[in-house]
């Protein structure tokens, strides 16, 4: 996949969808490595309450949780309204 948007000379990508401590987070990390800036909208992604050793994390921790860690470097976390009006300017 990443091959072919370099062949169409995409350098940015938008990112959103479900889930994010899946597939979100791992298509925005792969695209960083390769070479892509990447922008996350972080109100158009979802994800679910998680659990490990009895442990529950609820849904709204592991997305702030999840999303911290990407905006930290390997993208831009937006929000929908944000995106929508700087893509306006």
């Amino acid at each position: 996949m990443f091959a072919q948007l370099k062949k169409l000379n995409v350098r940015e990508l938008v990112i959103c969808g479900m889930m994010t401590h899946m597939c979100v987070d791992s298509t925005a990390r792969a695209a960083k490595d390769y070479g892509f800036e990447c922008t996350v909208i972080g109100n158009a992604c979802a994800t679910k309450d998680l659990e490990i050793n009895g442990y529950k994390i609820s849904a709204r921790d592991v997305q702030a949780s999840i999303l911290a860690a990407l905006n930290y470097y390997y993208s831009s976390v937006v929000s929908t309204e944000d995106f929508i009006n700087k893509k306006k300017k």
